[in-house]
This record gives structure tokens, sequence and C-alpha cells, in this order.
């Protein structure tokens, strides 16, 4: 029998080498794959700082390293700052298409020219269709795969979920040769808009540690708020 939600148990993983930290290592508690999670479920455990990979439930929790803190922009109080009214103005030339996560072969040569060029050697690197897939995929979720095209060139998919509570960033791949248009910075912007428009609260950005230069644009989307002892506080109080 497949445990229910009030029952709910988590299992955590061997120390393993922290790929954000050098010479540290990681601890990660997962929600049992066994249970019978859904959209509400999940949306009561990203209230305290877990995150999705596929249909696997998480959250970091080293015992002797506090550094990853899980991240969240109240929607109602953004104010972007000028670098992101700037990368909002240089990216008014695409096309915005949400459609419903499903495996589309465009999707995956982009996905992996990125992680073979921004992630090398990473473990992520040199994916299968199937591996993509697991990753990205969730039996239980309600996930839309958010398209930025130049024309009718993919320039940038963001994988996104959908919480009682807000929007969640699942992950966000795009052309190496477009960097140059920030669109990491540009699909949290949609998303904020996006959940203005939907009367949502917040959006779930995952996880920041101070310090990383490949996290650095997430503190950037004020007033963002970091889970520091189970409660939600202005970052800039962490």
């Amino acid at each position: 029998m497949r445990p229910q939600a009030s029952t709910l148990h988590f299992y955590a993983t061997p120390p393993d080498p922290c790929p954000y930290l050098p010479g540290r290592k990681m601890v990660s508690v997962f929600a049992d794959p066994r249970a019978d999670m859904d959209v509400a479920l999940y949306g009561r455990l990203a209230r305290h700082g877990f995150r999705r990979s596929g249909r696997h439930v998480y959250r970091h929790q080293c015992p002797d390293c506090r550094a990853c803190i899980p991240l969240r922009v109240p929607v109602d109080g953004f104010q972007p700052n000028r670098n992101q009214r700037r990368v909002w103005r240089r990216n008014r030339d695409l096309s915005v298409h949400v459609i419903k996560a499903s495996p589309r072969e465009e999707h995956f040569e982009l996905y992996r020219r990125y992680v073979d060029t921004r992630h090398p050697g990473g473990g992520m690197d040199d994916p299968s269709p199937t591996d993509y897939w697991r990753f990205i995929d969730s039996d239980w979720s309600d996930t839309d795969l958010v398209e930025f095209r130049a024309g009718q060139r993919l320039v940038c998919v963001a994988v996104v979920d959908r919480l009682p509570d807000g929007l969640s960033a699942v992950y966000t791949f795009f052309d190496p040769e477009d960097a140059v248009r920030s669109p990491g910075t540009l699909a949290v912007l949609w998303l904020i808009h996006e959940a203005q428009r939907l009367g949502l609260p917040y959006v779930y950005l995952g996880y920041w540690i101070a310090g990383s230069e490949k996290m650095a644009y997430k503190a950037s989307f004020r007033p963002a708020q970091g889970l520091r002892d189970g409660v939600w506080v202005e970052l800039a109080g962490i």
C-alpha cells in the first residue's frame, strides 16, 4: 500500500561532495517516492523549502552547512532594477508561448546544447532524451513549458510548476549563443509578471548561495525572501 500524505516519510541521502561549494558535503532529504504526491501537498512542502527534480521532491539539509537558502519573490512588492528593465527591453523582439509539458525533440536538442556548454563534467552533460525527460517530467505536477522564440527559432525554455500559492521555476535552459540576452533573468521576470496576472503571491526560485556567481542573479529580484529556521524573511536580513 502506498503511504498517504498524513504519514509521509522522508529519507536522507548519504553525504556526497557538494556541487556548489568545494570541500563540503551535501545531504538531501527526499519525500517518500511511493507517497501520493499531488500539487496541493507539493505546494505545502515548497513552503518548507522543498524542490522537485522529475517526480522526486527533496530539500538540502546538510548537518554542517546552511549555505543553501530557499528563495522566493513576493510579486506584489517587486520593483525591477535598472539591469532587469534593460533585459526586459532587450528581449522585446521575442514571442512567448506556454504549452503543457510534453517531450519535444526541439526542446531536447536545446537542453543538450545548454548542459554540454554550460555544465561540462557536472553529471548532466551528454544527456539522452530519456535522461532529459526524467529530469523535466512528473506524473503528478501541473507543469508548463514556456518557450521564448526569435521568429521561429527557439531561444529559451523555462520549466514551470503551478502551485496553489505561486509559480515555481523548476529549470531554465537556453541557446548558449544567446547568453547576452540574459535568458535566466528574462524567464524570472516573465514568471513574476505571470504570477501578478494570475493573482498568485509568490514565485519560487529554488536555492541561492551567497557568493555563488551562478546564483547571484536570483538575489537581485527584490524584495526576495529566504527561508531560515522555518520562517520566510527578507533576504537582506539573512
